[in-house]
């Protein structure tokens, strides 16, 4: 997510299952909204937004795959080919051997990757001034980000529509 710069209206609930019926019916008369900022998570949002299933998980299996791979080629080239060595009678090549390594390395490399992944994707980074479009969508508020100029309704006409769908406040915030 590249850092936001434009005009927002900005729509502040104090309830969540009000903005929760709010979503369909504001996006039913045609305005498109950017994001919903909530202090916890709400179940349905997601749906209710419209936004499609997650491929995250497609990331983690590729992340545990090459992290599997790269540990078995590093223990099958090391104890098998460039420095083979026999213990107890065992074959150098010895996949059950390497099992529980290849576990180890799947997990490290699956979390390192999916945090690397998550930081990436949500834009997130060590910033000293942090875009926030209010700051009591960390404590109390549940606050709802209209760019102005994805809609084609004028900003009174989207600030009506937020106000007769239960928002308390309309703030129009500039970046």
């Amino acid at each position: 997510m590249a850092a936001l710069s434009g005009k927002f209206l900005v729509g502040v609930y104090d309830d969540d299952e009000k903005l929760l019926h709010a979503i369909p019916k504001i996006r039913k008369e045609g305005v498109k909204i950017m994001e919903v900022y909530t202090p916890f998570p709400i179940h349905g949002l997601d749906h209710a937004l419209g936004h499609p299933r997650t491929k995250i998980g497609i990331a983690a299996f590729l992340f545990g795959l090459l992290g599997c791979t790269c540990v078995l080629t590093l223990m099958i080239w090391t104890m098998g080919v460039d420095w083979p060595m026999i213990v107890g009678g065992k074959d150098p090549i010895s996949i059950p051997n390497y099992i529980p390594i290849s576990f180890e390395g799947t997990v490290l490399f699956t979390a390192f990757g999916m945090v690397i992944t998550f930081l990436i994707t949500n834009g997130l980074k060590p910033d000293p001034y942090p875009q926030l479009f209010d700051k009591r969508a960390t404590d109390n508020k549940f606050v709802m980000a209209i760019e102005l100029h994805n809609n084609r309704m004028s900003e009174d006409e989207i600030t009506r529509v937020l106000r007769d769908n239960g928002a308390e406040e309309v703030n129009l915030k500039q970046f």
